[in-house]
C-alpha cells in the first residue's frame, strides 16, 4: 500500500500519479497499477481493457472521446516522451472547455487519470514513443467522437518545437471545434 503519490489539478477529476520506483544497480521495479492504492487515492474505477500504441515524433492523436460508452482512462508513456492533454466536456462543469496537459515520459514514469466526460489526446515529442492506457469500458468503433486539436476556443498550448511537422490521421484532421460539440 502507499506505492503512489497523487497530484490534482484545477480541473476536478483529473489526477497525475507518480509511482514509487525501487531502483538499484540491476535496474528498477515499480507497480504500474494496484487497485487498493488507486481506490485509496480516490480512483476506484475497474479497468476492463488495456491498450498500447507506438508512434513516431510529431504524431498527434486526438482529441478523442466515446459518446455513448464513455471511458475513464489511466495513461502513461512506457517509452519516449509525450505531452498528454485532457479537455473537460462535462456540460455542467465550471471548467467545461478547459484543458490540462502533462508531460509523460519513460523517465518520470508519471501516469494521468482522465475520468469520463473528457476528450483526450497526446503529442509525441521524442523520436519514438510507446503509450499505454487502461480503460473502464470497451472500445466501440462506431461511438467515437473528437475535437480539433487546434480549436482556438479550447486553446491547447501544444509544445510543438520549431520545425516539427505534425502527423495526424485523416479522421483527426476532420474533427470540429468545441462549439460544435453537443454532449449527451
Amino acid at each position: 500500500m502507499g506505492q503512489i503519490t497523487v497530484e490534482t489539478c484545477h480541473i476536478e477529476g483529473l489526477k497525475v500519479i507518480t509511482p514509487k520506483v525501487f531502483g538499484d544497480n540491476r535496474g528498477y521495479f515499480m507497480e504500474t497499477y494496484n487497485y487498493n492504492d488507486y481506490k485509496a487515492a480516490g480512483i476506484p474505477e475497474v479497468f476492463v481493457q488495456d491498450n498500447q500504441s507506438a508512434s513516431k515524433k510529431g504524431v498527434l492523436r486526438g482529441l478523442h472521446f466515446q459518446i455513448n460508452y464513455p471511458q475513464d482512462k489511466l495513461v502513461r508513456a512506457i517509452r519516449g516522451e509525450v505531452f498528454d492533454v485532457a479537455v473537460d466536456l462535462r456540460k455542467d462543469s465550471p471548467t467545461f472547455g478547459q484543458w490540462y496537459g502533462v508531460l509523460l515520459t519513460e523517465e518520470n514514469k508519471k501516469q494521468f487519470f482522465i475520468p469520463k466526460g473528457f476528450a483526450h489526446g497526446f503529442l509525441v515529442l521524442s523520436d519514438y514513443a510507446e503509450f499505454a492506457y487502461k480503460c473502464t469500458d470497451f472500445y466501440h468503433p462506431n461511438d467515437e467522437g473528437g475535437l480539433a486539436y487546434n480549436d482556438p476556443e479550447i486553446g491547447v498550448e501544444w509544445p510543438i518545437p520549431e520545425g516539427m511537422e505534425l502527423i495526424l490521421s485523416d479522421k483527426d484532421k476532420l474533427w470540429g471545434g468545441i462549439s460544435s460539440y453537443t454532449g449527451k
